[in-house]
C-alpha cells in the first residue's frame, strides 16, 4: 500500500509528539509524596521535555504588563544546604485583574490555570529565576495576590508547596502569617525596585520542608 509523502510526514511528526511527552511525563520509578495535588499535573504540560527546560523563565505578558517582576532563589535538597539540581518548577497566576484568563486557544490546564504560566528546571547549583508580572488579588476577596508553585523532583511524585505572596500586601497580615504551612520554607517574598525598573526578590526553596509523607 503507497502512503503519501504529506501523510507520512505528518505521522512521523504526531509520533514524534507522542514520544516527547511521554518522555517528559514518565520515570521508572517514582515516591509519591505529598497529600494530594489537585491541577499539579500541569507540570507534564511543559511545551519542551524537561531535559531541554532552562533554568529562567519569562511567562507571557512580562512584556506588555506593569509592573514588572523579578524572583530568583536556590532550591535546596531536604537538608537545606545542598544545591538540589534538575528539579522542574511550574509556576501560574491571575492577571492584572484577578483572573485566570486563558488564550484565546487554551488547551490543557490552561483552563483553568489561565495563560499566565511557565515551567524552569533548576541549573547545576539549583539556581532558579524567572519574570513576570505582579498579579492581582481575587476579586471581592480578601485573599493575597500569589504566584502558585508546583515542584517535580527527579523519581518523586509532584507536590505544592507555599505560594509566592508579596509583603507588602495588606491581605499579608498576621492572621496570614500564622496560618502559613512553610512547604517548601517561606513563601512571602519582598519586593525591591532595581536599576532597571523592575521589583526583584529572592526566595529560597528546602524540597520536603513541612511535605506530608515525604522521603529522600
Amino acid at each position: 500500500m503507497n502512503i503519501p509523502v504529506i501523510s507520512l510526514v505528518l505521522l512521523l511528526v504526531t509520533c514524534q509528539a507522542c514520544s516527547q511527552k511521554k518522555d517528559i511525563s514518565t520515570e521508572t520509578k517514582q515516591v509519591t509524596v505529598g497529600d494530594g495535588c489537585e491541577g499539579c499535573e500541569a507540570v507534564f504540560e511543559s511545551p519542551v521535555p524537561f531535559e531541554s527546560l532552562s533554568s529562567t523563565d519569562t511567562l507571557p505578558g512580562f512584556t506588555l504588563e506593569e509592573p514588572k517582576i523579578e524572583i530568583s532563589g536556590i532550591v535546596y535538597k531536604s537538608d537545606g544546604s545542598t544545591p538540589a539540581p534538575g528539579v522542574v518548577i511550574y509556576l501560574y497566576h491571575t492577571d492584572r485583574n484577578g483572573y485566570y484568563s486563558p488564550s484565546a486557544e487554551p488547551k490543557g490546564l490552561e483552563r483553568r490555570h489561565g495563560k499566565n504560566r511557565g515551567w524552569l528546571k533548576t541549573n547545576d547549583k539549583g539556581e532558579y529565576k524567572f519574570f513576570t508580572f505582579r498579579p492581582a488579588p481575587y476579586p471581592n476577596a480578601e485573599f493575597p495576590a500569589h504566584i502558585h508553585p508546583t515542584i517535580k523532583e527527579p523519581g518523586k511524585t509532584e507536590y505544592w508547596i507555599d505560594d509566592y505572596v508579596f509583603d507588602d500586601d495588606k491581605f499579608v497580615n498576621e492572621g496570614y502569617r500564622n496560618k502559613a504551612e512553610n512547604r517548601g520554607g517561606d513563601g512571602i517574598v519582598t519586593l525591591q525596585k532595581n536599576d532597571n525598573g523592575i521589583y526583584s526578590a529572592k526566595r529560597n526553596i528546602i524540597l520536603g520542608k513541612n511535605i506530608p509523607n515525604y522521603k529522600d
